[in-house]
């Protein structure tokens, strides 16, 4: 008997020891796994950036880190086929949401579960989604404007100011309808990789003076700017940030195409850049790589 009762305390110290360790790897971000083989047509070392419609973007880094931005892929028209399947990805490592509106954060949830990656965001709408039981709180760390994190070693993750709004409309699986919940302040994201290569991608946004901060304090290489307007920026004021107060090295534009009321073009803002623009325009393709 006594043998016995050893043996159960045994197993309970196990499982004891077990959900502690379960515990303490629930406050730290998944352990990095191996870098992989550069994607086919990808040089190691370079920077690939797909647009995949509206804001949301595939940002592998030279070291092969997986970043995912703003994803609404399974409702939005103008992501491709192919990354309609959440599991066309393979691999995210850095999941980032600007806002809590519907074409932006439509389908994180879904990727946060899928690969076991944290949804950084608003810290108020992370503690939204966290209260309404959308993902378990160790996939939603809490972060805001001015702070800076090392989500995986390598890639440092600054959230800067955006001029927008921000609600999350949650569908309360109770009654069947639709209710709007505290959403944060909007973000804009300063994406620095291995390489000290920096990227903003400023969310949705109206212009608004600071821009020249952000452009003075964080240099980026790339800017990720809406154009669309009605919503954010159009293309006019989208040419006034780059021109004056961000003065990026290139700049892709983005938030158009996808609704009706964002009539902004591509067109439209590389005439307001005008022949002496400040940075080169790289017009994507829903789901065509770029390089840098």
């Amino acid at each position: 008997m006594a043998s016995a009762m050893l043996q159960r305390l045994s197993a309970c110290a196990c499982a004891l020891a077990a959900a502690l360790v379960l515990a303490a790897c629930a406050q730290l971000p998944p352990a990095p796994a191996a870098a992989p083989a550069p994607a086919p047509g990808r040089t190691a070392g370079q920077v690939e950036v797909v647009w995949l419609g509206q804001a949301a973007f595939k940002i592998t880094s030279p070291g092969g880190k997986v970043i995912v931005t703003d994803p609404w892929l399974r409702l939005n028209p103008l992501t491709p086929t192919a990354y309609r399947q959440l599991e066309h990805f393979g691999r995210i490592d850095v999941l980032l949401v600007s806002h809590g509106h519907f074409d932006h954060i439509a389908d994180a949830p879904a990727l946060a579960q899928m690969y076991d990656v944290p949804l950084r965001a608003p810290g108020d709408l992370a503690q939204s989604a966290m209260t309404l039981g959308m993902l378990p709180a160790r996939l939603l760390p809490r972060m805001n404007k001015g702070g800076t994190v090392e989500p995986v070693p390598g890639i440092r993750i600054t959230a800067v100011r955006a001029e927008h709004s921000s609600i999350l409309v949650w569908r309360n699986p109770a009654t069947g309808k639709d209710e709007t919940h505290p959403g944060g302040e909007p973000l804009g994201w300063i994406i620095e990789l291995e390489d000290g290569f920096r990227i903003y991608h400023a969310g949705d946004t109206a212009l608004f003076g600071d821009m020249r901060l952000i452009g003075e304090r964080h240099r980026p290489d790339l800017a990720l700017l809406p154009i669309g307007g009605n919503f954010t920026m159009d293309p006019v004021d989208a040419a006034h940030a780059v021109n004056v107060l961000l003065r990026p090295r290139a700049v892709i534009p983005m938030h158009y195409g996808a609704n009706p009321l964002a009539r902004g073009t591509a067109q439209q803002f590389i005439d307001a850049l005008g022949p002496q623009g400040a940075a080169k325009v790289h017009v994507a393709v829903p789901g065509q790589p770029l390089r840098f």
